[in-house]
């Protein structure tokens, strides 16, 4: 929200409302490739790549996992936070995955493609610059349950012998689907097999460095699911930072109004991310 200052002018109080935070950089993706074929849709990564890029690289790389609660939603919802880290140096992706609206899929499915997105740049890495053993999993809303599930739930992938079972070295969430119970969020479209999908229900002792952002208002998921997932990590002695902005709703994150919040939580990501020295520091 915009901050509302005063000043003196010929003895007049004046209120004015100070600068916006800037517009975030949008470009279009350097590449777009297909990472999975499937009967309803050939689906693909979006690639934003950092200046100066080589194949022969060993960077750094992110994916992205747009929201919509499982039904809609577009990669474009990240490229303001792909674009900032290719800048940073990071091989940025934003993946497409099946959705209700479009494919008449479940939450079962975008789960599966998830997977495979993480794998497939994993698989790739020699190609795409990328350094396979840091290889980060992001997204919002459902986009981050997604993201999560890729560290957290064994299953719903197609593993070739001798590859690991979880592959991200980070997880950065935004808002994420954490919780499928009815206390959560996707009860709904899961029913009797929400646990099976359920982040919350997944805690194990090898998960991935964790940054979750939530706002306090957030009533579409909850921020008890955020706590009760910090609380089990915690337990399991895996780290994970639970970032809770007061009175802020769902989605508060995305690059909109005067992008106060956006700019905040991209703050908070590139310091997670650069504490595990996956970001080279800003340029001055």
């Amino acid at each position: 929200m915009r901050t509302l200052l005063t000043i003196a002018i010929a003895g007049l109080t004046v209120p004015f409302a100070a600068p916006a935070a800037p517009e975030p950089e949008t470009r279009d993706p350097d590449e777009v490739v297909v990472y999975r074929k499937t009967k309803e849709a050939q689906l693909k990564l979006e690639i934003f790549r950092p200046r100066g890029w080589k194949a022969a690289d060993r960077r750094p790389a992110i994916v992205f996992f747009f929201g919509g609660s499982w039904i809609g939603g577009t990669t474009r919802q990240f490229h303001p936070q792909a674009a900032r880290l290719a800048a940073l140096g990071m091989v940025a992706y934003c993946a497409d995955y099946r959705v209700r609206s479009r494919h008449k899929t479940s939450p079962f499915e975008a789960v599966a493609d998830s997977k495979a997105a993480v794998r497939w740049i994993w698989r790739n890495a020699g190609g795409q610059g990328v350094d396979r053993d840091r290889i980060v999993a992001s997204g919002g809303s459902a986009g981050g349950h997604l993201a999560a599930c890729s560290g957290l739930l064994a299953g719903h992938d197609e593993v070739k012998e001798g590859e690991p079972v979880f592959i991200p070295a980070a997880l950065v969430l935004f808002n994420p689907v954490i919780d499928t119970s009815k206390k959560g969020f996707g009860y709904n479209q899961l029913k009797e097999r929400y646990r099976e999908l359920s982040p919350v229900e997944h805690v194990h002792d090898q998960v991935a460095p964790t940054l979750i952002l939530v706002g306090s208002a957030d009533t579409t998921t909850p921020v008890t699911g955020h706590k009760l997932f910090a609380r089990r990590m915690k337990e399991k002695q895996r780290r994970c930072e639970l970032i809770i902005s007061e009175g802020q709703k769902h989605g508060f994150f995305n690059a909109r109004g005067d992008n106060e919040n956006y700019w905040a939580t991209l703050g908070s990501m590139e310091k997670f991310l650069g504490g595990l020295k996956f970001l080279r520091p800003p340029a001055r």
